[in-house]
């Protein structure tokens, strides 16, 4: 599986022929990223805020055997059960080799049996930027209840001011409070040599 961080919480993950793309943005929505232009077999979207959920600026393909199974999770975008923002959706995609979970906008800690659903993952895209989800603090925490084999942070702001909406927080936010970390120059990483570090920090393809 290849996974390539386009950016904010946008992916693109790749296997076995088969094309995903998470929480496309609109034009403009995302401080610091080009338009995004992008084909695909499948797009998934958390929520239905225009930073997440621009299925039109994908082109689908056909034809494609889909190697993954997908499964749903309701969550919320914030710590009073959507009063402020809304549900949350988090999918996790499996193409039978990877287990990987796109965590969304999650703004909340999810209940005992979702955390119990969440454990034994291969990767988990996590947000960590706060105000908008959860922070740094509370997805180190999470990790650790959860214990994915890779963890790949998303949904946070530059500390170079490249990217990134001026109200979160950088992902130092939340790497300070894990141990083993790797910053990465590239936008992607691919599965079929999984790293020995924990966490990866990657750099968003489609900085402006």
């Amino acid at each position: 599986m290849k996974i390539t961080w386009i950016g904010h919480s946008c992916f693109k993950i790749e296997s076995k022929g088969y094309t995903i793309i998470t929480d496309p943005y609109e034009d403009g929505f995302v401080p610091g990223l080009k338009p995004l232009r992008e084909s695909a077999d499948m797009v998934l979207c958390s929520h239905e805020h225009g930073d997440h959920n621009a299925r039109s600026l994908i082109k689908i393909g056909e034809g494609q055997t889909c190697p993954f199974t997908v499964e749903k999770m309701e969550t919320w975008h914030d710590e009073v059960k959507g009063a402020k923002r809304g549900p949350n959706t988090i999918h996790i995609v499996n193409d039978g080799d990877i287990r990987l979970a796109h965590l969304g906008d999650l703004g909340c800690e999810p209940e005992e049996e979702q955390i119990q659903k969440l454990r034994g993952l291969d990767v988990c895209l996590i947000p960590v930027g706060g105000h908008f989800t959860i922070d740094g603090k509370q997805a180190a925490k999470l990790v650790q209840l959860i214990k994915p084999r890779l963890v790949i942070p998303m949904h946070y702001r530059d500390s170079k001011g490249r990217f990134g909406f001026d109200v979160i927080s950088t992902v130092k936010d939340f790497t300070k409070h894990m141990d083993s970390v790797h910053v990465m120059e590239d936008s992607w990483i691919s599965t079929d040599q999984m790293p020995e570090y924990q966490v990866i920090v990657l750099m968003p393809r489609d900085i402006a």
